[in-house]
């Protein structure tokens, strides 16, 4: 299993800027765990129906780190119009 690396990071998180790839490859996470966390992230359901654990260790903070990209761009999305905060 091979640990990730930035390119990895940059081909599969949309978004994601220097702070979260850095804070992603400092999980010292693999490839295959940032595919599981986003797995989770997409729909826990048919994970948790498959009696899969809940997310844990490296799978974890993937989970966490890219719950707070995502929060982020839902909360620059959905500025007023003609906010200093709307995303142009």
């Amino acid at each position: 299993m091979r640990r990730l690396s930035r390119d990895d990071v940059v081909k599969t998180v949309d978004r994601a800027d220097e702070v979260t790839i850095a804070q992603i490859i400092g999980t010292g996470a693999t490839v295959e765990e940032l595919a599981e966390a986003q797995a989770w992230l997409a729909n826990d359901e048919p994970m948790i129906n498959d009696l899969r654990p809940l997310a844990h260790g490296r799978v974890r903070e993937l989970v966490d780190i890219l719950s707070e990209l995502d929060e982020d761009s839902d909360e620059q999305g959905t500025a007023e119009p003609g906010s200093t905060s709307a995303v142009n």
